[in-house]
């Protein structure tokens, strides 16, 4: 053998060098391992990651504002929130807050608002409803001068202008693009219509309104914009492009009735958009209004994590809640109590339960085994609505305590609607999830080591301290993650027997998914719940350690 044969790397039977082999055997292990997981992994992605990973980061989106009100979004960023508020914000809010009642999104944007101060809910629904009077007035004046201002098709034609002339198509994207973010939906390729570039120029007012009610009613309906009624806001832009409209030479569609407008603009009078606004609503003559729109104005914000810790966001900064509003860390800290409870009472109820079941022959075991799985077969519901009847003060548990003497029949004992309540029916929920984990370990337990303990002279209770229980803790350990965890996100029984005493904040993250819609806040919620579990379990793995918890 040559001494390159000898130094040389080793090869492999198809000649490669043999760690290159081995390596690329390793991976298309792993690559068919990876094939044959993926259906699964990709079934838990779509189901369980991505809707949670999507709920979650409804914590910290904040979209509505910018997509409802674009161009007042960008109003509010160059006002510094103290001085006056500007005329140029009431007017993109006018025309935002128009094109939004039509796509019944105002009252979403005030829905959103009314979640920090109250009122604004109301304040978006009734503007929403009055944005049109300014608009109809306007049209008054305009059929005074002619007719046929009142017909669509010549609002339409004038915009559209000469066929020959360039199309502003910058302004019809970006008119596109704030219907779509708007309404949630993209407008349709086919819907290419765009003002004339000139017409465009002459009338920048009239030509943003009228683009905007393009989208939406030619884009997101599908309506005919040549025979179709435009805006009010159309007229209102009209009005206000006439006191600096220069039509000389435009020779275009109804350039003679655009040039009779321009001659009689003074008895059409400016939009006052300020006005407007006050005579709608005297709060939207308050700086607080605007600056409530502002502070929540962000794409992304932390204001639903403030309000689940009892604060709010503010134009100052945070700030707490009123103290009658102050109830969240209160929920959180009796879920992570009464969670606790729960759990050292599963434990020392179940301990003996699994205990008895482990020592007592296979047959009778089995048998008992079936009255710990009973709970399982019967709905949870039930078992819930059965323990609100028992625990009540004309229940079950009550009279036999009157009958048996140890409590007067005046002085019953109230055991609903309370944490006494929920810890008493979730102890009994929960209990089989303790014992079984506690017996699958209990079995595995060597009877040879309690008989060699006593055989060397050790108590009973000895025994039972120094050598079975260290090895049932495993059990144990397994049973309280399990029993905790399940505890601190129960909601149906802690509202049932809990009343408003012993409900946990779950139960709040229930009202705001279904009854609220507040959607965020309950994100923000189970994300700091979700944190918290975290914690704890990453706590007791630091201290008890996880690889000692077993299921036998």
């Amino acid at each position: 053998m040559s001494d390159a044969t000898q130094n040389g790397p080793m090869l492999a039977a198809d000649g490669t060098p043999l760690k290159r082999s081995l390596a690329r055997s390793l991976r298309n292990q792993k690559l068919r391992a990876l094939a044959l997981i993926s259906p699964l992994l990709i079934f838990v992605l779509l189901s369980f990651i991505f809707p949670i990973a999507s709920m979650l980061f409804r914590s910290v989106e904040n979209e509505i504002v910018g997509n409802v009100l674009p161009q007042s979004k960008v109003q509010l960023e160059a006002w510094d929130g103290q001085s006056d508020v500007p005329a140029p914000l009431y007017r993109a809010m006018y025309y935002d807050m128009f094109a939004a009642a039509e796509a019944k999104r105002h009252t979403r944007l005030g829905t959103r608002l009314n979640y920090e101060v109250s009122g604004m809910s109301s304040l978006f629904r009734q503007s929403g409803r009055k944005l049109d009077k300014p608009g109809k007035d306007l049209l008054k004046d305009f059929k005074k001068l002619d007719a046929a201002w009142a017909k669509g098709g010549a609002i339409y034609a004038l915009m559209a202008g000469d066929p020959a002339d360039a199309r502003d198509t910058a302004l019809a994207a970006t008119k596109r693009a704030e219907i779509s973010a708007m309404v949630g939906e993209t407008i349709p390729a086919s819907f290419d219509f765009a003002p004339s570039a000139r017409v465009s120029a002459m009338l920048p007012a009239t030509a943003d309104a009228f683009m905007a009610y393009a989208a939406f009613e030619g884009g997101i309906d599908g309506k005919n914009l040549a025979k179709g009624k435009p805006w009010e806001t159309v007229f209102v832009a009209l009005a206000e492009d006439l006191q600096t409209a220069d039509a000389t030479g435009y020779n275009g569609p109804h350039a003679d009735l655009l040039a009779q407008a321009i001659a009689a603009k003074d008895s059409i009078a400016a939009p006052d958009y300020g006005a407007i606004f006050a005579k709608i609503d005297k709060d939207w003559a308050k700086a607080s209004t605007w600056q409530t729109i502002k502070t929540h104005s962000p794409t992304f914000t932390n204001g639903y994590f403030l309000n689940a810790i009892d604060m709010r966001r503010t134009a100052e900064g945070a700030a707490w809640q009123p103290e009658d509003k102050q109830i969240l860390l209160t929920l959180f800290g009796r879920t992570l109590i009464m969670s606790l409870i729960i759990t050292g009472s599963c434990i020392l109820l179940g301990y003996p339960v699994a205990y008895i079941l482990a020592n007592l022959p296979m047959r009778t075991s089995n048998l008992l085994m079936i009255l710990v799985l009973l709970p399982f077969w019967t709905s949870l519901l039930v078992r819930t609505s059965a323990w609100k009847v028992m625990l009540q003060q004309q229940g079950v548990i009550n009279d036999v305590l009157v009958w048996l003497g140890l409590v007067a029949d005046e002085a019953r004992l109230v055991m609903i609607n309370n944490e006494l309540g929920t810890i008493i029916a979730m102890t009994h929920i929960l209990l089989p999830f303790m014992i079984l984990p506690m017996y699958s370990v209990m079995q595995t337990i060597p009877p040879s080591y309690v008989r060699a303990a006593k055989s060397l002279g050790a108590t009973n209770w000895t025994t039972f301290w120094r050598v079975y229980f260290p090895q049932s803790v495993p059990g144990i350990g397994a049973g309280s993650i399990l029993v905790f965890i399940l505890a601190i996100g129960y909601y149906i029984t802690p509202e049932i027997v809990g009343g408003t005493k012993g409900v946990f904040i779950s139960n709040r993250i229930a009202y705001h998914i279904s009854s609220s819609l507040n959607w965020g806040l309950a994100a923000a919620l189970g994300t700091i719940l979700l944190a918290v579990v975290l914690i704890l379990y990453w706590a007791y793995d630091k201290i008890v350690g996880i690889d000692n918890v077993k299921l036998g």
